[in-house]
Parts: structure tokens; sequence; C-alpha cells
């Protein structure tokens, strides 16, 4: 069949290919490899995330004090609002009473000095969510951007050996000529196949990220106006959906 007969033929041609070219081959193999294993376990990531969140934030609006969201915020690590709350719940002194009174319809919220510390506590809690979510995105940075040139180095070595086929058999047929033209297309086509998911990939989750972003700064700004003033049920502050 055609199909298997093209098969055959690019594996005899990685096959027969040179040192340099098996080389190239093998590095970009290693690079498509690790995208695609970087590809699933971040969109896995970002489901838990999703996940966890719904489940946090279920917690936020229904539970009446705030140690049952505190326990649920340490339990669903994953989500990045939950991290926050966490946050702001430690520097708050993380005396489940001393929330509970300026949540719980108390006179006064917070004073503004440690607002302030509050506000900082969730800065650094955002970066660090942040950073978590980004984590081997620039891996699949490097694999978008490199591969291509790092086939197109293959491209030219197997179109040099091609030239250099021509020169010592002195003969410019398709038969001298076509061998080594075809083991430069495949490198370009193995370059091609690493960077086209990893682009893609990156372009996802690099708006998932700025999604998740959106998302915690708006938790913090709710988060401050209910420690600053009083209401009478924290969770009614949360947003409706993520």
């Amino acid at each position: 069949m055609p199909s298997d007969s093209l098969s055959t033929g690019i594996l005899a041609l990685v096959w027969n290919s040179g040192p340099i070219a098996k080389f190239v081959l093998f590095v970009l193999m290693i690079f498509s490899i690790v995208s695609w294993a970087l590809i699933v376990e971040k969109a896995f990531q970002f489901r838990r995330v999703r996940r966890q969140t719904f489940e946090f934030l279920r917690v936020f609006r229904e539970a009446r004090r705030t140690s049952v969201v505190h326990t649920a915020a340490r339990r669903l690590r994953q989500s990045p609002l939950a991290q926050l709350y966490f946050a702001a719940y430690q520097e708050v002194s993380g005396i489940p009473e001393v929330l509970d009174k300026v949540l719980d319809d108390f006179d006064e919220g917070l004073g503004s000095d440690r607002l302030e510390a509050v506000h900082r506590a969730l800065r650094r809690a955002a970066a660090l969510e942040v950073a978590r979510l980004e984590h081997y995105l620039p891996f699949l940075a490097t694999t978008a951007s490199s591969t291509p040139f790092i086939g197109l180095f293959g491209t030219v070595w197997g179109v040099m050996a091609a030239f250099h086929g021509i020169g010592a058999q002195g003969s410019a047929s398709l038969a001298v000529v076509a061998p080594g033209i075809s083991e430069a297309l495949v490198a370009t086509a193995a370059g091609l196949g690493a960077a086209i998911p990893a682009v893609i990939g990156y372009n996802y989750f690099v708006n998932r990220v700025k999604h998740w972003a959106v998302e915690m700064e708006g938790f913090t700004m709710d988060l401050l106006n209910v420690l600053s003033r009083p209401v009478a049920k924290a969770g009614r502050t949360a947003k409706d959906g993520v």
C-alpha cells in the first residue's frame, strides 16, 4: 500500500542517514517526547486547578466559620484562590476566632496597616501561584522556537551531502540527488513536527495562566473588601464563577 511504502521509505532514509542527520533527528525526538509529556501534564494540572477552585468557592460561599474554609484551603492545594485565602488567613494571625470576628458582623474591619500587610501577603501568594502555573512552560517555548532551526540545520547538512554526492559521482540525475534531498526534508519535517504542538500548547497554557491571574486579582480585591468592612457573610463576596 502507498502509506506502508512511504513509512518504509522514511524509516529507510533515517536508518541510512549519516551520523549528523541521526543526531539531529535524535535531538528532535527528545524535544518532541518531553514537550508532549509536559503538554499532557499541564493539561491535567489545569483541570485539577479548575475542579478544586470550584470546590473551594463552594465552601467559601457556604461555610459559616473561617476555620472550615481554612481547612478546605489547606486540602485544595491546586486551587490558586484557596492558596490566596490561606495566605490571608496566616497573615491575619492564623487564629480562627480573630478572623471570624472580622468577617461576621464585627463593628470594624482590619486597620489600614494590617490590611496593607494582608495585601502584601496576597500579592506574594499570587506571584507564587503564577510561577507554579507557569512551571515547565519555558521548555515548550524553547521547543517551539529552537526545533525548526535544529531541523533546518539537518536540512542544510543533508543538502550539503547531496551536493557532495553529485560531485563524487559526476552526475546530477534524480537518482543521485533524491536520497540526500529526501534525508534533508525528513529533518525539516521532524523539526516542524516537534515545534507545532509545542507552540500550540504554550499559547494555550499561557492564556490559562493569564485567566487565573485575573481571577486571583479579583479574589484579592474581594477578600480585601471583606476584611476592610463588616459584612454578614463573607462567602457572598466570592465571584459567581471561574
